[in-house]
């Protein structure tokens, strides 16, 4: 066992064992506590952008999946007040958006929905926004269904550093905010995007979609209606570490 292995830190009263260059989170959920998360996805560089994953480390609060694992620090995670802001925040983005999760073709594998329902958001406390959003069914793969865009910018990173590409990007502010794409005429059918972009294969809801996919597994049968968010998210993270591992 190498010295990095030793080192831990305290999360809800649990040591947790890090290596060296580990973030919070993911030492987190290698040790088997999941922490609710909707932007960060562990095959691609953390963004810090929904704050869902938000802890209190020495009486501070920080993103768990940017802050590095410190042997010694005191991190709290699953606490009244966290957990009520995840609510709030997960709450926000169901109203802001047009989400008909019964409907919807991405319902058991959609990670916003998957974690509403671990948090325990049986309904909403905010008034639906109902906003006006464009979707682009022009390209003969893909749709865009910005109904259902959370604006993680997943998409956005992952287009840019890893597909190469940068076909999406977002423009506005507040409730406008909306992704736009790379291309002349502004659609997808412009843009150099294609099916086998990492960018559409990794979209956590159902705004980036493959046409001619649609209910290839069964309602019931999915990822998140197998196992909910938690078990899969900490089993996931698992597999990684012990391929890590060798």
């Amino acid at each position: 066992m190498s010295p990095d292995t030793k080192k831990t830190f305290q999360l809800d009263g649990k040591e947790i064992p890090f290596r060296e260059g580990q973030t919070v989170f993911d030492a987190a959920m290698a040790a088997g506590v999941y922490i609710p998360h909707l932007c960060h996805n562990p095959d691609f560089e953390p963004h810090s952008s929904c704050r869902l994953c938000t802890v209190i480390v020495n009486g501070r609060p920080f993103a768990s999946c940017t802050q590095p694992a410190v042997a010694g620090q005191d991190v709290r995670s699953d606490t009244p007040e966290l957990n009520e802001m995840r609510r709030a925040l997960t709450d926000m983005l169901l109203v802001e958006g047009n989400h008909y999760c019964p409907a919807c073709e991405k319902s058991g594998n959609c990670r916003l929905q998957a974690t509403a329902y671990a948090l325990g958001l049986q309904d909403s406390h905010f008034p639906q926004f109902f906003p006006r959003r464009d979707v682009d069914a022009s390209h003969p793969d893909i749709i865009l269904d910005r109904d259902r865009c959370i604006l993680c910018g997943l998409c956005l990173r992952i287009s840019r550093s890893v597909d190469k590409k940068s076909v999406f990007a977002m423009t506005g502010r507040g409730i406008t905010t909306t992704i736009v794409v790379d291309s002349p005429s502004g659609l997808l059918a412009d843009s150099k995007v294609s099916r086998e972009d990492e960018a559409v294969r990794h979209c956590p809801v159902g705004a980036l979609m493959m046409k001619g996919e649609a209910y290839m597994v069964p309602i019931g049968q999915r990822r998140y209606d197998v196992s909910p968010i938690s078990e899969d998210s900490v089993r996931e993270f698992h597999a990684r570490e012990e391929a890590h591992n060798g």
